[in-house]
């Protein structure tokens, strides 16, 4: 009882032991910790606003001006396109744009053209489609995998330029975006997505494997953006460590790729150079890691 007693202290009229006292404080020092993350993101979920109403404006143009834009969100799994999309899409009108996130191919599309089944889903004249992965699935998933032959493969990647360059000669916006996030950082948004009973819809097999293949993913990586990077449909790699930042970074590529009316000049427009890397300097530096240590490292 002596034990119990020095271990005990008074509170408000109470007595209370020194393990409830110290379970006490735990439990109101994680509630501040959600409640001071809930206000940080809410705070970043404000800064994206204004950004949000230019994309608004954007859409509004692309749809009087009659023109088409497609943006493809690439990279790997967990690497953040979802959330992007959403971010982008938030506020704009649903009947003037389209998200396409394609499965496996059925047995009629395996017999059809490749890009049909990417092609039945282009925007129409004032429409925007936003592909959540795309036929650069050809030159990463399907590759690294083995869901398509070599002779595929090789035509895929000797003939995705040309297919490219008649789609901006005909006018269309095409905007390629590589989310590009660490071996670390992946591993580290799989295990949440393992233990959140909310994510754990988004553990496919192919994401447990993807930490196991992370350098092929790699090595396909490097030789798409080398293949395929091209002057009239270049990619924009977005380091997306940081999933706010890739977001904001993001939201500036799309309203720097066209001029539409009623532009707000007081926001600011610049893009982050840790952030954004064009497909050409990705390449540079890929190739620097290369040279350095022997092989690529993301």
């Amino acid at each position: 009882m002596e034990n119990d007693t020095q271990n005990s202290f008074e509170i408000d009229g109470s007595m209370i032991s020194l393990d409830e006292l110290i379970s006490s404080y735990n439990q109101s020092k994680s509630e501040k910790n959600v409640e001071k993350k809930a206000t940080k993101k809410r705070k970043q979920e404000q800064a994206l606003k204004p950004y949000q109403a230019e994309l608004i404006k954007l859409q509004r143009h692309i749809e009087n001006s009659n023109q088409k834009m497609i943006i493809l969100f690439e990279g790997r799994d967990a690497a953040g396109k979802g959330g992007t999309i959403r971010r982008v899409t938030r506020y704009m009108n649903e009947k003037h744009y389209r998200i396409v996130a394609l499965g496996k191919p059925t047995e009629d599309q395996k017999t059809q053209w490749f890009y049909q089944k990417y092609i039945s889903h282009f925007p129409r004249g004032g429409e925007i489609t936003l592909f959540d992965r795309s036929w650069y699935n050809r030159a990463m998933v399907e590759s690294v995998f083995g869901f398509c032959t070599q002779r595929e493969y090789d035509d895929f990647m000797s003939g995705v330029k040309g297919f490219e360059n008649d789609l901006t000669k005909q006018g269309v916006v095409l905007i390629k975006l590589y989310f590009s996030v660490t071996k670390d950082e992946q591993a580290r948004r799989f295990e949440r997505r393992k233990t959140d009973p909310l994510r754990q819809w988004k553990l496919s097999e192919i994401d447990v494997q993807a930490q196991d293949r992370w350098d092929d993913f790699t090595e396909t990586k490097y030789n798409m953006l080398k293949q395929t990077n091209s002057h009239n449909a270049p990619w924009t790699v977005i380091r997306s460590n940081d999933k706010q930042k890739a977001r904001f970074e993001a939201l500036k590529v799309i309203l720097n790729s066209i001029d539409y009316d009623d532009r707000d000049d007081t926001l600011d427009y610049s893009l982050d150079p840790e952030v954004v890397i064009s497909g050409s300097r990705e390449i540079e530096i890929m190739e620097a890691q290369r040279s350095k240590s022997g092989k690529f490292i993301g």
